[in-house]
């Protein structure tokens, strides 16, 4: 192997690792100052490069914003897969309302999300890809972990499972936008509650809310 191909994998590495600090230094900043009232330039500046530097990356600040969307959809699906495999049905539900928790201590991102669903409805936007793939990983994968209770008993048997997740993501994915709407004055770890308090009751063998 010549010293030419260990030097274009080298500077490819580097390349991505790079990329990688942008997108995280991108979802800090947009996470607490939001998307619009960030600049790039800040954003470069955490990194350690110039502007110049990070549009070679990202040819613009959209493209940062989907690959923030992207990070963050990873980052939750992690913090999903470490739910147990006996979590009970019970369990899941209250994380659910863990999750909204976790979503308010970076409102900015609530906001990104919002933002970058509405277009993700054009089936022309880079971000329809994205949203269709998190949404039919996040729906099976909610309706893996409550097949799986139902197998342990601590759901109801011929529970729908794909339904009730379905329907779990449309509700917590709309109390985001009225939570924005609203300016953020919404509970929205609380209607999360109430909504999941009212699936308990139905689906759990007790009929018992949370």
């Amino acid at each position: 192997m010549t010293s030419s191909t260990h030097g274009r994998r080298g500077s490819y590495a580097v390349g991505i690792a790079r990329r990688q600090k942008i997108v995280e230094a991108a979802a800090r900043r947009f996470a607490h100052e939001g998307y619009r009232r960030t600049a790039l330039t800040r954003i470069a500046e955490d990194v350690g490069i110039t502007e110049g530097g990070l549009l070679h990356h990202f040819r613009s600040k959209k493209h940062l914003l989907l690959a923030v969307m992207e990070h963050r959809f990873t980052a939750e699906a992690a913090w999903w897969s470490r739910l147990p495999d006996d979590a009970g049905g019970r369990d899941i539900l209250l994380a659910m309302v863990a999750a909204t928790e976790r979503h308010l201590e970076e409102p900015g991102l609530i906001e990104l999300f919002v933002l970058t669903s509405a277009e993700a409805a054009d089936p022309e936007s880079a971000a329809h890809a994205l949203f269709a793939e998190r949404y039919q990983s996040a729906v099976d994968e909610l309706a893996r972990q409550l097949a799986a209770a139902m197998d342990l008993g601590t759901v109801r048997e011929a529970t729908d499972c794909p339904a009730v997740a379905r329907e779990c993501i449309a509700v917590s994915d709309g109390l985001q936008l009225q939570w924005v709407i609203s300016g953020g004055t919404l509970d929205l770890a609380g209607a999360v509650r109430l909504h999941a308090d009212r699936i308990a009751r139905t689906i759990l063998p007790d009929g018992g809310g949370l």
